[in-house]
């Protein structure tokens, strides 16, 4: 299975976060699933640290290769159709990081891996 880790998934990867759903983990850490990573979920963490918003250990860079290392991530970059189509999605959310996320998992066709309930109101799969 493929599927597209929402910026939030793997940020509480890392920090061993118990609000990751039993779902969600064993997803991860299935060798079977193809965990995809955005470049547009590096570029808000990238974002929200540089602006002191979030707080990771090391820097946005030694956090990538964590997370590549230990989810065999897939990078998925931003192509052109992504972001003509995040243009095109009803405004139930806002966040122009998961509004590109969005996008991507439809052009992709995939499930999103997400606890964002608002995701859920787009025409994409979401899986918790």
């Amino acid at each position: 299975m493929r599927l597209l880790l929402d910026t939030h998934v793997a940020l509480w990867w890392v920090a061993g976060s118990d609000q990751l759903s039993a779902r969600a983990s064993a997803l991860l850490s299935n060798a079977a699933t193809v965990n995809l990573f955005s470049v547009a979920s590096a570029w808000e963490i990238a974002t929200k640290y540089e602006l002191g918003r979030l707080k990771i250990p090391g820097t946005p860079a030694d956090l990538l290769d964590r997370l590549t290392e230990e989810l065999d991530l897939t990078i998925l970059p931003i192509e052109v159709s992504d972001a003509l189509k995040s243009a095109t999605l009803p405004w139930h959310h806002r966040d122009p990081f998961d509004r590109l996320l969005i996008a991507q998992a439809l052009v992709q066709d995939v499930p999103i891996l997400t606890s964002d309930k608002r995701i859920a109101q787009y025409p994409v799969p979401v899986l918790w």
